[in-house]
């Protein structure tokens, strides 16, 4: 029943947060409103700790964890943040739909599963096709559109690697301390990275975006976080990315309705390619045993 109700918290906010990343950074910039989330979260997050006691480790795995995390999340967070500056909210979510793929790989290599059957190389395959199309997509639209869909394609990269490198370390911390303990790891570095290539304080900030932030500050780096990290301690990692199957579906319909975005025919085509490059590696072969015992 945990993991149930976690797989159906980070379906939820992993459809919503795409669409407040792009609320959140209006007007006051990606590395503004990225920065201000990881603080906020961080808050949050170390607030909850220690109201319900949890315990706190330090031997050399749970450092060696928390240390990846964090770089995961800055990675993740920094380019997709960035990203999202350029492209429509819903595309975030497509494009990271290829994580599982991506995670598969990592793992057949690193964690020595055994992933690379027929059906899952042509589930890359496909996956591959399907953000060509989008990439290509965008770069018709807009130079800057395909340049958003590659930073996207960084962030997704980012997070696949060091969900295989948590799974690897194995340290099986509780999922509220991993967030707390990578949101300390990283919001340095994006203070420094603001500090740096920004630094400057909006004059205005409206309430729009100050509700989107402190919703991804709670909401996405709190419960979305915790809920992540747990399963990656209770579940396959590519299982957890198995999540992207049906969030970058949700995040368009979301982006369209609630943001206005178009729904191009080459879009569609290029999510309908990676859904059922995902769907191919996933089930492909469960499917191919069925018909043959069948």
């Amino acid at each position: 029943m945990q993991i149930r109700l976690a797989f159906i918290i980070v379906i939820a906010i992993w459809s919503t947060t795409p669409l407040g990343i792009n609320w959140s950074i209006h007007e006051v910039g990606f590395l503004f409103g990225s920065t201000t989330r990881m603080i906020l979260g961080g808050v949050f997050t170390v607030t909850a700790v220690i109201i319900m006691r949890y315990p706190v480790r330090l031997h050399r795995k749970a450092l060696k964890a928390y240390f990846a995390s964090g770089i995961g999340i800055y990675v993740a967070m920094l380019f997709g943040y960035w990203g999202a500056s350029y492209i429509p909210s819903g595309w975030i979510s497509v494009v990271w739909g290829l994580s599982p793929i991506f995670t598969g790989l990592l793992a057949h290599y690193i964690l020595g599963e055994k992933s690379l059957t027929f059906n899952r190389m042509l589930g890359a395959l496909l996956g591959v096709c399907g953000l060509a199309i989008i990439f290509f997509q965008g770069k018709s639209m807009s130079g800057d559109t395909g340049l958003g869909v590659f930073l996207i394609l960084v962030g997704m990269l980012g997070q696949t690697g060091t969900a295989v490198w948590i799974k690897q370390i194995d340290a099986k911390i509780n999922g509220l301390v991993m967030t707390a303990g990578g949101l300390i790891v990283c919001i340095p570095l994006f203070v420094l990275t603001w500090w740096i290539f920004d630094g400057k304080w909006p004059d205005q900030v409206e309430n729009k975006v100050i509700g989107s932030i402190v919703y991804l500050a709670f909401f996405g780096s709190l419960i979305g976080f915790t809920a992540y990290f747990f399963l990656l301690n209770h579940v396959e990692a590519p299982k957890v990315s198995l999540i992207t199957l049906i969030t970058p579906v949700t995040a368009l319909l979301l982006g369209h309705y609630l943001n206005q975005e178009s729904l191009g025919g080459s879009v569609i085509m290029g999510t309908a390619l990676i859904l059922l490059g995902l769907a191919s590696y996933e089930w492909g072969g469960k499917l191919k045993a069925t018909l043959i015992k069948s």
